[in-house]
This record gives C-alpha cells, structure tokens and sequence, in this order.
C-alpha cells in the first residue's frame, strides 16, 4: 500500500520490515549460529551447515538485489517514457543518461525534469547529486 506522507530527500530511503528485521537477521543470526557450532564441534556434518546456512543468506540477499534490479529497469524505462514524452526533440540526450541517472530524476516533477535531465547530462551528475537538486519532489512510494 502506498504511503500517504510527503517524501524529500531526507527521507525517501525505506526499509521492508518483513525483510529487513526478521528475514535477513534471521538467516544472519543462523549462519554465525552453525559457525560457532562448527568451532565447538567441528566435523564434516557441522561444516556441511555452515555451507547451506551461507547458500541461504547469499540466496536471499540475491534474490532482494534481483528484485531491486528489476524496479530499476522498471524505472529506467518509465523515465525515458517520461522524458521522451516532455522533450520529444531531444531523444539522444534522453539516450544518453545512463540507469543510475534515470533513477535520480524519477523524483523531479515534471516541470523541472527537462532541465534537470540536460544538467545530469552536460555535468555527468549521479543519482545523489540529482536527488539533492530536485526542488518540487515527486514521491515515488512503492519502491521497497
């Protein structure tokens, strides 16, 4: 469900509670668990443990940053859709910015995008320096 408070760049960062303070310290908390045991009792059995306990935390974490990478395609493209539709005349320097780019800039509200976008460009901002500069903020509260 969508947020209802006004987002900036103070406070725009979120946390997946499920996630963050019960799935990850859960599997974290289990790894260091088996390599305790590993070092009181070691054995090919207690090795094995501390193999599929980091298997799992590495397997969860990678399938956050899938998820993660996803929406930043996501946002690339609803971006360039965005931009292409406000500058139709400037495609190649919509093509130009690059993902990191595109996703600083989904913040900016329409009305300061376009100049937004020619400076990230012509200055080579990053996403943080494009955030920082955005003045009448776009929410964008479904990204977890």
């Amino acid at each position: 469900m969508a947020e209802k408070s006004p987002q900036n760049f103070a406070n725009h960062t979120r946390f997946d509670p499920l996630f963050h303070f019960f799935v990850l310290p859960v599997f974290l908390i289990t790894f260091i668990v088996t390599v305790v045991l590993l070092v009181q009792h070691p054995g090919w059995l207690p090795a094995w443990r501390v193999v599929v306990a980091l298997a799992l935390l590495l397997a969860v974490l990678k399938m956050r940053m899938y998820a993660l990478k996803v929406q930043d395609r996501v946002i690339r493209l609803e971006e360039r859709l965005r931009l292409v539709g406000l500058m139709p005349s400037q495609r190649a320097q919509i093509m130009l910015l690059s993902e990191d780019q595109l996703i600083g800039l989904r913040f900016a509200a329409d009305e300061e995008v376009v100049a937004l976008a020619g400076r990230a460009a012509t200055e080579k901002l990053g996403r943080k320096d494009i955030k920082k500069a955005v003045k009448n903020w776009r929410g964008d509260h479904w990204r977890v």
